[in-house]
């Protein structure tokens, strides 16, 4: 980044152009007539403003969105005598690190949504702007937060393995982390990478890594619950049901103690796939809509997930089966409305398997 040590006519339009004024509106804005606008810019780098102009210039600079001051840079750039510009220390400034801060808040909420474009968008336009070398411990966080998120995105998208993938955004993410020495954020991401294990089919070995970080004190008493409820789904996806109800009903005591009724919510859906598995259906339904009544202003992610595991209990009974195909096709249209290719294969999965063992159902 770089700063204006003289404030020319060149500079003061320049400034206009990358805030995409017009000279009215920029007139406006900085309390000026517009003839002295278009005198600056008439005039170019034969005319400097006044100091109380130019302080009011290098406020509004100050003020700029990345974008702004990105196209500023670049189009004085463009101009002769480029040295009205003082290179600075490498690294983000003050108003950098706010920004950046703000945008993974924005992310965080869009990512929420299942809206992954324009999430992805906000964190990829910091996580290419500097080298590792130029970030100090505050740019090396953000960093870390911003690329674990992209770990997220990538999950939700299904994209589970290779270059370009959650596990690749969530290991990169650890290191950063443990360079920081913050051992909680290092064993989210352990958590996160199990997750990533699971959801690609090694069920043994997930159940392994949760049941490890369900004991480990780096973790908050929540996360570690939520590692032992995990333990319980990747039983429960191995045909070990009657252990995952155990596990699984004690990490939702957990959940309730600490008030957690979210993660209270998940559990019981969780539970109740579990006693589908078990072929104790009326439970299992029972669950499920004890999941429902406690799950209030669903993200899409949430509403496709409870609606496929309320679909696939109903399914597994002959006399809903009808209603259970009508919920699986709902989540499979929303999930493929929001990009979620992973729960789309999900579902897909467990169709595919309904259609070979229906007979056994009737």
């Amino acid at each position: 980044m770089a700063a204006v040590i003289v404030w020319t006519g060149l500079e003061a339009k320049a400034l206009r152009l990358a805030c995409r004024k017009s000279v009215r509106d920029w007139a406006a804005i900085l309390g000026m007539s517009v003839r002295a606008v278009t005198n600056w810019e008439r005039l170019g780098a034969g005319t400097r403003p006044r100091p109380d102009t130019q302080a009011i210039f290098d406020t509004v600079l100050r003020q700029c969105d990345p974008e702004a001051r990105m196209r500023f840079e670049a189009l004085v750039a463009q101009q002769p005598g480029a040295p009205v510009l003082a290179e600075m220390q490498a690294g983000p400034r003050a108003w950098e690190y706010e920004s950046w801060t703000e945008d993974i808040e924005r992310a965080v909420l869009a990512a929420a949504r299942q809206d992954f474009v324009f999430a992805g968008s906000l964190l990829e336009r910091w996580r290419s702007r500097w080298p590792v070398t130029e970030l100090d411990d505050r740019g090396l966080y953000l960093l870390a937060r911003s690329t674990a998120l992209v770990g997220d995105l990538r999950r939700d998208q299904g994209a589970l393995l290779g270059p370009l993938s959650a596990s690749a955004s969530y290991a990169q993410a650890r290191l950063l982390f443990t360079r920081l020495d913050i051992p909680r954020r290092t064993a989210q991401l352990d958590l996160s990478l199990a997750v990533v294990t699971e959801m690609s089919g090694q069920l043994g070995t997930a159940a392994s890594r949760y049941s490890d970080l369900a004991g480990d004190v780096r973790l908050s008493a929540r996360d570690r619950a939520r590692a032992a409820l995990w333990v319980g789904t990747a039983l429960d996806k191995q045909g070990r049901h009657e252990q995952a109800i155990d596990i699984t009903t004690t990490a939702i005591q957990v959940f309730e103690n600490l008030g957690e009724t979210e993660d209270w919510a998940t559990g019981h859906q969780k539970l109740a796939l579990a006693h589908r598995g078990a072929r104790n259906l009326g439970e299992a339904v029972r669950l499920i809509e004890v999941a429902r009544a406690n799950t209030t202003g669903a993200a899409p992610m949430q509403d496709v997930r409870l609606t496929t595991a309320h679909g696939h209990i109903l399914l597994s009974d002959h006399a809903t089966a009808e209603e259970g195909t009508a919920l699986l096709e709902r989540a499979e249209a929303k999930a493929a409305q929001y990009g979620m290719t992973h729960q789309q294969r999900s579902i897909q999965g467990i169709r595919g398997r309904f259609q070979r063992l229906a007979p056994c159902l009737q």
